[in-house]
């Protein structure tokens, strides 16, 4: 063989083996993270959970590392709260401190972090306290959007009554009836779903929806 070759597929297997080594001192190294199971190199704790139910996989993890424990896929790990002492305590008792959203890379890339969906700690509470207060403006958990729930509810009905039975996709209608109750609450009117200047505002939600 070639010694270059050789040289280079010893390096290879060295830096393979470097990256082996740090990946499992890395899962050893948890600090202050709860219990779990030891990962694996590079896969992490991927197959010690059943993809195919995690839901049953993380039940028996948690009655044998407790309510709160510590799971690796790959570089990233995450803290899973099992039961509802656990989740009420994170959530409720301590919310502030849990109110934080994972990070979003491409949301952050598209609108650098602002908005009510992809924002985080205190620029979130302030976006958040400043649409309560508008929504309780325009009537928000007040009598007067329930009726106007109930109105749009109605048309819904009347709607869904002209196909008679016959098979049809109520994807589109259903998709109406909530921007419907919105225009009502802030534009004060109820489209009609066949309304062009409607249909056009529905026709931009939804292209915004497929936007990757």
């Amino acid at each position: 063989m070639d010694p270059s070759v050789a040289i280079a597929l010893g390096l290879l297997l060295c830096m393979s083996c470097l990256l082996l080594i740090l990946s499992w001192r890395k899962g050893f190294g948890r600090g202050k993270l709860p219990p779990g199971p030891v990962p694996f190199p590079i896969i992490g704790n991927m197959l010690q959970v059943d993809l195919k139910n995690i839901p049953q996989s993380l039940c028996k993890l948690g009655k044998q590392y407790g309510p709160v424990f510590t799971l690796q896929f790959g570089a990233e790990r995450a803290v899973v709260l099992y039961g509802y002492a656990a989740v009420k305590e994170a959530l409720i008792d301590y919310g502030d401190k849990f109110a934080d959203r994972g990070p979003t890379p491409l949301y952050n890339l598209l609108d650098d972090g602002m908005g009510i969906v992809t924002s985080n700690g205190e620029t979130w509470k302030q976006i958040r306290r400043f649409s309560l207060m508008t929504l309780r403006n325009f009537g928000m958990g007040k009598r007067s959007i329930e009726e106007r729930v109930q109105e749009v509810a109605k048309n819904l009905m009347e709607e869904l009554k002209k196909t008679k039975g016959s098979p049809c996709d109520p994807t589109f209608i259903l998709g109406c009836a909530p921007c419907n109750v919105i225009c009502s609450i802030i534009f004060q009117k109820c489209f009609e779903y066949k309304d062009q200047k409607f249909l056009y505002l529905m026709k931009l939600l939804n292209e915004k929806r497929q936007d990757p």
